[in-house]
């Protein structure tokens, strides 16, 4: 939530307008006096890492009733305040909303009580309101994410790896998806009847492969389908007894609102904040109330009464037993983590083989959520009724024949494992391309699942390339991005960059937290990407940084005279520090040693210097709650398509596939995972620099810029248009 009101604050300022803030929500807003202060660009500083919201936020009974909501109009209009900015659940926007709606009234009330003039009424004739949505519980229809969520499930995930546990809603889902658990209880798909029993025997098979430990999932309000409440207890009384496991239950509660946001959160409200900001300068007496919020990777404002209206419509179907539709009215984010979950969960490989044999392999350098992303693809391979074999160390193990088979317990607890447990290797297959197909008809492998970064795109296309000479070569294969660096053509998104940002944005934290007793002090931190500046950028809005400097956007002595000067300001204010992101490959010449002395000697007597190379940390640690389960959505997705490419490419007793689209990159694309031929997607490929020619995220660095309060103009042509949440069902 600070993210969205540091950026509000500060995009509001820069066009000019005065921001005020209004302190404990609604209740500030009714009571007035202090609780309704005008913010300023300092006052928003080094708030990005606190969880919570600095402004407060409380219930408020009085905003209920038409005299509280007359004296929240009173106040505004005192202070000349027609624009409102609300961060909360559906109550609040709900109630925000009738506010507006109920706008002229109150005008009228406050007129005849002579609590305001004539002129104080005609200059605040309309109230403009935009929401975002703050909620952990991510049950607000027609957005993917809601402020709040990411984090939660951080703090979920912490605790699911030490223990067992429960949750919320969307939280239990998406834990279950990210830490591979045995069973999730949620109230939109209650378990069919006789659950009981399918439980214990999946609890009792689950210990029978060697499994010394089962995780069972509640989310808050789960029931059954007589809508009879299921509980932890009764859940650990039924294990005991029926069992006779040791069975122990642990309800995090409010530990789920705490904590540090995430580097997603943060990014989140930051982009939602500007995006509001727009909303309101663009709105007129006729445009209706609107939530901004994040459809795929895309910003988007949606009616709030459509949204409200829908979120209602759940509740509405979950009650009269439609479940079905309940999980469709949630929205298709919702509805492919439940699809996946079930496609993992419940389901005994088929007595009756495929014949086929799909071989994996991890490419490129480790990163977070690999390990994910294979324990989907062997499980769901098995469950299609493939044999899966596991490829160690990348091609150099395709060509040597390090292959063997791969079962479901195998990949048992990959799914919250660092790096990459097959083993991965950066060797290209061009040079070893015949032993490769040697191997491919010795194991008599039908399809490949490439898991890796830009050495995985490449890969696959010389692959391809080769066809024409080895016709064992002639089968379908998938690429599935996997690098912190996040450069692989056809995807906005790979796994690993998530938990990679996560680290740098906690490393930034705790540098400038280092500065807080050390006054006039500026940071220059050195991140990886390659030629690619997606760390570095993002990183930069997660904290707050003054300048990033990557490749894709070039910049000479005259921009950093500019950052220079930038922070020489800066050291006038209250805010005495700096903080500036390098991408490691951004500029030959301008490298970090660089940077370092020309900021200490042009900052000299008034700030000093430090810097900071992350290096390989960045590639490693445990895999974040998006990286865990954007892996297993993506590894789950590949082996569905290769499955029905295969049954598309037997002809004549046999696999042949050299058409283009049977080997393909799947990618997270704007709002939807699609497959794109490898072939296609050369062309839009700086192969020399290993990134794309189009990156979605360079449309962000204004905001970053804007939010250091550099002067520049903000490009409106990306903001969001007003689009319909019934319609998009």
């Amino acid at each position: 939530m600070n993210a969205a009101v540091r950026a509000t604050v500060r995009v509001g300022i820069y066009t000019g307008a005065k921001v005020y803030f209004v302190h404990e929500g609604y209740q500030g807003l009714v009571d007035g006096g202090d609780n309704i202060r005008q913010a300023t660009w300092e006052s928003v500083s080094m708030m990005l890492q606190l969880g919570g919201t600095v402004i407060g936020s409380a219930r408020c009974q009085d905003f209920r009733t038409k005299e509280g909501r007359a004296k929240a109009a009173c106040n505004l209009v005192k202070l000349g305040i027609t624009n409102l900015c609300v961060i909360g659940g559906d109550g609040s926007l709900t109630g925000a909303n009738e506010f507006r709606n109920e706008w002229s009234e109150l005008l009228q009330i406050l007129l005849k009580a002579g609590k305001i003039t004539v002129e104080e009424a005609k200059r605040s004739s309309h109230l403009n309101i935009v929401g975002m949505v703050g909620s952990i519980d991510n049950d607000f229809c027609g957005t993917d994410m809601t402020i709040g969520t990411d984090s939660a499930l951080h703090r979920i995930m912490e605790v699911v790896d030490a223990i067992t546990t429960t949750a919320q809603r969307y939280l239990a889902l998406v834990t279950a998806l990210s830490c591979g658990a045995d069973w999730v209880f949620i109230p939109e798909m209650p378990p069919d009847e006789g659950w009981e029993d399918h439980l214990c025997r999946r609890l009792t098979y689950q210990r029978s492969i060697g499994h010394r430990l089962n995780v069972i999932i509640v989310a808050e309000g789960a029931l059954d389908r007589h809508g009879k409440p299921i509980t932890c207890d009764i859940i650990k009384n039924l294990v005991t007894k029926k069992l006779g496991f040791d069975t122990r239950a642990t309800i995090l509660g409010h530990v789920q609102r705490g904590g540090t946001p995430s580097a997603f959160d943060r990014i989140l409200g930051s982009r939602m904040g500007v995006e509001a900001v727009m909303a309101l300068l663009e709105a007129t007496p006729d445009t209706p109330a609107c939530v901004v919020s994040l459809s795929g990777n895309m910003a988007v404002r949606l009616p709030l009464m459509e949204c409200v209206q829908v979120t209602k419509e759940v509740t509405k179907a979950m009650a009269e037993g439609r479940f079905e539709e309940a999980v469709k009215l949630r929205g298709k984010s919702f509805e492919n983590n439940w699809n996946t979950y079930k496609l993992l969960a419940h389901v005994t490989a088929p007595a009756v083989k495929s014949n086929i044999n799909i071989a994996i392999l991890n490419v490129g350098a480790p990163c977070a959520g690999m390990n994910a992303a294979v324990r989907s693809t062997v499980r769901i391979g098995i469950i299609q009724g493939h044999s899966m074999l596991a490829v160690h160390d990348g091609f150099d193990g395709l060509a040597h024949g390090t292959i063997e088979p791969i079962d479901w317990g195998y990949v048992g607890g990959w799914t919250g494992k660092g790096g990459s447990i097959l083993g991965t290797k950066r060797s290209l297959p061009a040079s070893m391309i015949e032993d490769i197909s040697l191997n491919i008809a010795k194991f008599n492998i039908h399809a490949l699942v490439i898991i890796g970064g830009f050495e995985a795109f490449v890969g696959g296309l010389e692959l391809v390339t080769a066809r024409e000479k080895y016709e064992e070569l002639c089968i379908p294969l998938v690429v599935i991005p996997a690098t912190v660096s996040n450069n692989v053509p056809g995807s906005d998104f790979s796994i690993g960059a998530d938990t990679a940002l996560n680290t740098i944005t906690a490393t930034c934290d705790r540098i400038k937290q280092s500065a807080a007793g050390t006054k006039r002090r500026v940071f220059i931190i050195e991140t990886m990407g390659g030629f690619c500046g997606y760390l570095a950028t993002m990183a930069g809005l997660a904290a707050g940084a003054d300048a990033a400097y990557i490749y894709e956007d070039p910049f000479g002595i005259h921009d950093l005279e500019t950052n220079v000067e930038h922070l020489l300001e800066k050291m006038k204010t209250t805010v005495k520090r700096g903080l500036i992101l390098r991408n490691e490959k951004c500029n030959a010449n301008y490298t970090t040693d660089f940077l370092f002395n020309l900021y200490s000697e042009e900052g000299k007597g008034v700030f000093d210097c430090r810097k900071n190379v992350l290096g390989h940390m960045q590639q490693g640690g445990t895999p974040t709650p998006f990286d865990r389960n954007f892996g297993t959505k993506m590894g789950a997705k590949a082996v569905l398509w290769l499955t029905d490419k295969l049954k598309e490419c037997y002809r004549h007793g046999r696999i042949f596939a050299n058409t283009p689209d049977s080997a393909c990159v799947l990618g997270m694309r704007k709002r939807a995972m699609i497959f794109q031929p490898l072939s296609d997607l050369k062309e839009d490929t700086d192969l020399e620099h290993r990134i794309a020619k189009t990156q979605w995220w360079l449309k962000l660095r204004p905001i970053l810029k804007i939010l250091a309060k550099y002067k520049i103009s903000l490009d409106t042509s990306e903001t969001a248009t007003m689009e319909h949440v019934i319609k998009k069902r």
